[in-house]
Protein backbone atom coordinates (compact mmCIF):
# COMPACT_ATOMS: atom_id res chain seq x y z
CA UNK A 1 0.00 0.00 0.00
CA UNK A 2 3.11 2.49 0.53
CA UNK A 3 5.50 1.29 -2.23
CA UNK A 4 5.71 1.57 -6.09
CA UNK A 5 3.27 3.59 -7.93
CA UNK A 6 0.77 4.09 -4.60
CA UNK A 7 3.48 6.69 -3.18
CA UNK A 8 2.31 9.14 -5.71
CA UNK A 9 -1.12 8.37 -5.23
CA UNK A 10 -0.63 9.27 -1.42
CA UNK A 11 1.70 12.33 -2.10
CA UNK A 12 -1.13 13.66 -4.67
CA UNK A 13 -3.88 12.63 -2.55
CA UNK A 14 -2.89 14.63 0.40
CA UNK A 15 -1.41 17.70 -1.44
CA UNK A 16 -5.05 18.05 -2.71
CA UNK A 17 -6.50 17.43 0.52
CA UNK A 18 -4.76 20.44 1.89
CA UNK A 19 -5.51 22.48 -0.63
CA UNK A 20 -9.20 21.88 -1.42
CA UNK A 21 -9.42 21.93 2.73
CA UNK A 22 -8.41 25.28 2.41
CA UNK A 23 -10.33 26.72 -0.46
CA UNK A 24 -13.31 25.17 0.35
CA UNK A 25 -14.14 26.59 3.94
CA UNK A 26 -14.48 29.90 1.59
CA UNK A 27 -16.49 28.45 -0.54
CA UNK A 28 -18.77 27.20 2.16
CA UNK A 29 -18.66 30.29 3.80
CA UNK A 30 -19.75 32.26 0.75
CA UNK A 31 -22.13 29.56 -0.50
CA UNK A 32 -20.34 28.93 -3.45
CA UNK A 33 -21.52 25.45 -3.54
CA UNK A 34 -22.61 25.43 -7.16
CA UNK A 35 -19.50 27.13 -8.59
CA UNK A 36 -17.21 24.69 -6.59
CA UNK A 37 -19.32 22.08 -8.69
CA UNK A 38 -19.64 23.86 -12.12
CA UNK A 39 -15.42 24.63 -12.04
CA UNK A 40 -14.55 21.19 -11.96
CA UNK A 41 -17.36 19.52 -14.18
CA UNK A 42 -16.52 22.25 -16.55
CA UNK A 43 -12.70 22.07 -16.87
CA UNK A 44 -13.67 18.37 -18.38
CA UNK A 45 -13.39 20.73 -21.72
CA UNK A 46 -9.65 21.37 -21.24
CA UNK A 47 -9.24 17.90 -20.60
CA UNK A 48 -10.61 16.86 -23.73
CA UNK A 49 -8.81 19.52 -25.32
CA UNK A 50 -5.97 18.53 -24.21
CA UNK A 51 -6.20 15.06 -24.75
CA UNK A 52 -6.83 16.17 -28.36
CA UNK A 53 -3.96 18.14 -29.19
CA UNK A 54 -1.75 16.05 -27.36
CA UNK A 55 -0.55 17.57 -24.46
CA UNK A 56 -0.26 17.58 -20.66
CA UNK A 57 -3.78 17.17 -19.12
CA UNK A 58 -2.98 19.49 -16.48
CA UNK A 59 -2.14 22.36 -18.87
CA UNK A 60 -6.12 22.14 -20.66
CA UNK A 61 -7.96 21.59 -17.35
CA UNK A 62 -6.14 24.91 -15.71
CA UNK A 63 -6.82 26.50 -18.64
CA UNK A 64 -10.39 25.83 -18.85
CA UNK A 65 -10.99 25.71 -15.08
CA UNK A 66 -9.53 29.59 -15.08
CA UNK A 67 -11.62 30.50 -17.85
CA UNK A 68 -14.53 29.33 -16.21
CA UNK A 69 -13.96 30.89 -12.75
CA UNK A 70 -13.29 34.36 -14.59
CA UNK A 71 -16.39 34.04 -16.68
CA UNK A 72 -18.06 33.28 -13.77
CA UNK A 73 -16.80 36.41 -12.21
CA UNK A 74 -16.93 38.74 -14.84
CA UNK A 75 -20.24 37.68 -16.18
CA UNK A 76 -22.49 37.29 -12.39
CA UNK A 77 -23.10 39.49 -9.83
CA UNK A 78 -21.69 38.85 -5.90
CA UNK A 79 -25.22 37.91 -4.25
CA UNK A 80 -26.18 35.83 -7.21
CA UNK A 81 -23.88 33.67 -9.69
CA UNK A 82 -26.51 31.17 -10.55
CA UNK A 83 -27.07 32.07 -13.51
CA UNK A 84 -23.58 32.79 -14.45
CA UNK A 85 -22.42 29.75 -13.23
CA UNK A 86 -25.09 27.36 -15.10
CA UNK A 87 -24.15 28.88 -18.17
CA UNK A 88 -20.63 29.11 -17.86
CA UNK A 89 -20.87 25.35 -16.72
CA UNK A 90 -23.34 24.25 -20.01
CA UNK A 91 -20.77 26.25 -22.68
CA UNK A 92 -17.92 24.60 -21.44
CA UNK A 93 -19.46 21.07 -21.26
CA UNK A 94 -20.64 21.65 -24.56
CA UNK A 95 -17.35 22.31 -25.62
CA UNK A 96 -15.88 19.17 -24.13
CA UNK A 97 -18.38 16.73 -26.03
CA UNK A 98 -17.31 18.34 -29.23
CA UNK A 99 -13.60 18.06 -28.42
CA UNK A 100 -14.63 14.51 -27.53
CA UNK A 101 -16.28 13.73 -30.55
CA UNK A 102 -13.69 14.87 -32.71
CA UNK A 103 -11.60 11.54 -32.06
CA UNK A 104 -12.44 8.23 -30.39
CA UNK A 105 -8.86 8.48 -28.99
CA UNK A 106 -9.27 11.03 -26.52
CA UNK A 107 -12.66 9.83 -24.97
CA UNK A 108 -10.47 7.54 -22.63
CA UNK A 109 -8.38 9.84 -20.80
CA UNK A 110 -10.54 12.71 -20.67
CA UNK A 111 -13.69 10.52 -19.49
CA UNK A 112 -11.31 9.21 -16.81
CA UNK A 113 -11.03 12.06 -15.55
CA UNK A 114 -14.81 11.78 -14.45
CA UNK A 115 -14.30 9.25 -12.05
CA UNK A 116 -10.56 10.18 -10.84
CA UNK A 117 -7.07 8.23 -11.45
CA UNK A 118 -5.60 8.72 -7.98
CA UNK A 119 -3.70 5.22 -8.19
CA UNK A 120 -2.58 6.26 -11.70
CA UNK A 121 -0.34 9.61 -10.98
CA UNK A 122 2.62 9.57 -12.81
CA UNK A 123 5.66 10.83 -11.60
CA UNK A 124 5.62 13.73 -14.06
CA UNK A 125 3.06 15.28 -12.32
CA UNK A 126 3.95 15.41 -9.20
CA UNK A 127 5.99 19.02 -9.68
CA UNK A 128 3.45 20.25 -11.63
CA UNK A 129 0.71 19.38 -8.40
CA UNK A 130 3.26 20.92 -6.06
CA UNK A 131 3.48 23.67 -7.94
CA UNK A 132 -0.14 24.66 -8.02
CA UNK A 133 -0.72 23.55 -4.58
CA UNK A 134 1.72 26.55 -3.64
CA UNK A 135 0.62 28.97 -6.00
CA UNK A 136 -3.14 28.65 -4.83
CA UNK A 137 -2.15 28.23 -1.00
CA UNK A 138 -0.04 31.26 -0.96
CA UNK A 139 -2.57 33.44 -3.37
CA UNK A 140 -5.20 32.40 -0.40
CA UNK A 141 -2.52 33.70 1.90
CA UNK A 142 -2.61 37.01 0.50
CA UNK A 143 -6.06 37.13 0.18
CA UNK A 144 -7.38 35.64 3.65
CA UNK A 145 -7.41 38.64 5.62
CA UNK A 146 -9.83 40.71 2.88
CA UNK A 147 -11.43 37.51 1.96
CA UNK A 148 -12.65 36.97 5.22
CA UNK A 149 -13.65 40.60 5.87
CA UNK A 150 -15.72 40.64 2.38
CA UNK A 151 -17.19 37.29 3.22
CA UNK A 152 -18.77 37.78 6.39
CA UNK A 153 -18.78 41.59 7.11
CA UNK A 154 -19.05 42.82 3.12
CA UNK A 155 -20.72 46.10 4.32
CA UNK A 156 -17.55 46.79 6.63
CA UNK A 157 -15.13 46.04 3.91
CA UNK A 158 -16.32 48.16 1.67
CA UNK A 159 -16.45 50.90 3.96
CA UNK A 160 -12.47 50.22 4.85
CA UNK A 161 -11.95 50.34 0.59
CA UNK A 162 -11.99 46.34 -0.10
CA UNK A 163 -12.63 45.90 -3.64
CA UNK A 164 -15.24 43.32 -3.61
CA UNK A 165 -15.05 42.25 -7.28
CA UNK A 166 -11.67 41.93 -7.36
CA UNK A 167 -11.58 39.68 -4.54
CA UNK A 168 -14.68 38.13 -6.04
CA UNK A 169 -12.06 37.50 -8.83
CA UNK A 170 -9.32 36.46 -7.19
CA UNK A 171 -11.10 33.90 -4.97
CA UNK A 172 -12.64 32.04 -7.85
CA UNK A 173 -9.07 31.89 -9.71
CA UNK A 174 -7.75 30.25 -6.43
CA UNK A 175 -11.08 27.83 -6.83
CA UNK A 176 -9.66 27.21 -10.66
CA UNK A 177 -6.41 26.21 -8.90
CA UNK A 178 -7.49 24.04 -6.60
CA UNK A 179 -9.55 22.48 -9.39
CA UNK A 180 -6.87 21.81 -11.88
CA UNK A 181 -4.67 19.70 -9.02
CA UNK A 182 -7.42 17.97 -7.41
CA UNK A 183 -9.51 16.62 -10.67
CA UNK A 184 -6.88 13.57 -11.69
CA UNK A 185 -7.14 12.96 -8.12
CA UNK A 186 -10.94 11.98 -7.26
CA UNK A 187 -12.14 13.28 -10.07
CA UNK A 188 -14.54 16.13 -11.79
CA UNK A 189 -17.82 14.07 -10.56
CA UNK A 190 -16.61 14.74 -6.71
CA UNK A 191 -13.58 17.18 -6.08
CA UNK A 192 -16.97 19.33 -5.18
CA UNK A 193 -17.26 16.61 -2.69
CA UNK A 194 -13.90 17.07 -0.89
CA UNK A 195 -14.18 21.15 -1.20
CA UNK A 196 -18.15 21.09 0.18
CA UNK A 197 -17.67 17.93 2.93
CA UNK A 198 -14.63 18.99 5.24
CA UNK A 199 -15.03 22.16 5.37
CA UNK A 200 -18.86 22.39 5.93
CA UNK A 201 -17.76 19.44 8.75
CA UNK A 202 -15.50 21.96 10.05
CA UNK A 203 -17.68 25.24 10.23
CA UNK A 204 -20.03 22.87 12.16
CA UNK A 205 -17.49 21.98 14.94
CA UNK A 206 -15.60 25.28 15.02
CA UNK A 207 -16.19 28.71 15.62
CA UNK A 208 -13.50 30.89 15.20
CA UNK A 209 -12.22 31.16 11.35
CA UNK A 210 -8.36 29.53 11.74
CA UNK A 211 -10.00 26.83 14.25
CA UNK A 212 -12.10 25.90 11.27
CA UNK A 213 -9.46 25.97 8.44
CA UNK A 214 -7.35 24.01 10.37
CA UNK A 215 -9.96 21.00 11.24
CA UNK A 216 -11.32 21.71 7.44
CA UNK A 217 -7.74 20.35 6.16
CA UNK A 218 -7.70 17.42 8.79
CA UNK A 219 -11.30 16.00 7.89
CA UNK A 220 -10.07 16.58 3.99
CA UNK A 221 -7.27 14.49 4.81
CA UNK A 222 -8.56 11.78 6.64
CA UNK A 223 -11.35 11.79 4.01
CA UNK A 224 -8.29 11.01 1.16
CA UNK A 225 -6.13 8.91 3.05
CA UNK A 226 -9.15 6.57 4.42
CA UNK A 227 -10.56 6.42 1.00
CA UNK A 228 -7.12 5.42 -0.70
CA UNK A 229 -7.27 2.67 1.74
CA UNK A 230 -10.35 1.44 1.70
CA UNK A 231 -10.36 1.30 -2.20
CA UNK A 232 -6.71 -0.21 -2.24
CA UNK A 233 -8.14 -2.90 -0.18
CA UNK A 234 -11.41 -3.19 -1.70
CA UNK A 235 -10.77 -2.79 -5.17
CA UNK A 236 -13.32 -0.05 -5.67
CA UNK A 237 -13.52 3.60 -7.05
CA UNK A 238 -11.46 5.92 -4.32
CA UNK A 239 -14.42 8.90 -5.88
CA UNK A 240 -17.12 6.77 -4.35
CA UNK A 241 -15.48 6.33 -1.03
CA UNK A 242 -14.18 10.39 -1.03
CA UNK A 243 -18.14 10.83 -1.86
CA UNK A 244 -19.71 8.54 1.27
CA UNK A 245 -17.41 9.59 3.82
CA UNK A 246 -17.57 13.71 3.04
CA UNK A 247 -21.31 13.22 3.35
CA UNK A 248 -20.67 11.18 6.67
CA UNK A 249 -18.16 13.94 7.86
CA UNK A 250 -21.06 16.35 7.38
CA UNK A 251 -23.82 14.53 8.73
CA UNK A 252 -21.31 14.08 11.97
CA UNK A 253 -20.68 18.08 11.73
CA UNK A 254 -24.28 18.61 11.70
CA UNK A 255 -25.66 16.31 14.51
CA UNK A 256 -22.65 17.45 16.93
CA UNK A 257 -23.61 21.26 16.54
CA UNK A 258 -27.12 20.43 16.66
CA UNK A 259 -26.39 18.07 19.94
CA UNK A 260 -24.08 21.52 21.37
CA UNK A 261 -27.28 23.59 21.01
CA UNK A 262 -29.56 21.39 22.41
CA UNK A 263 -27.63 21.23 25.68
CA UNK A 264 -27.79 24.74 26.46
CA UNK A 265 -31.64 24.86 25.27
CA UNK A 266 -32.50 21.98 27.66
CA UNK A 267 -30.92 23.59 30.72
CA UNK A 268 -32.53 26.83 30.50
CA UNK A 269 -35.52 24.89 30.81
CA UNK A 270 -34.95 23.29 33.28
Amino acid sequence: MFSGFMVNAWLVASIAAVVAGLIGFFVVLRGAAFVAHAVPNGSFAGAAGAGLLGINVLLGLGAFSLLGALGIGVLGRRDRLDVATALTLVAMLGLGALFVSFTAESASPAYSLLFGEVLGVANNQLLPTALLALAAIGALAVLYRPLLLSTVLAEVGAARGIPSARIDLCFLACVALATTLSVPVVGTTLIFSLMIGAPAAARSLAKRPASALALSVAIALATVWLSIALAYDMNLPVGFFVGVLSAVAYALGRGWAAWRRRGPASAAAG
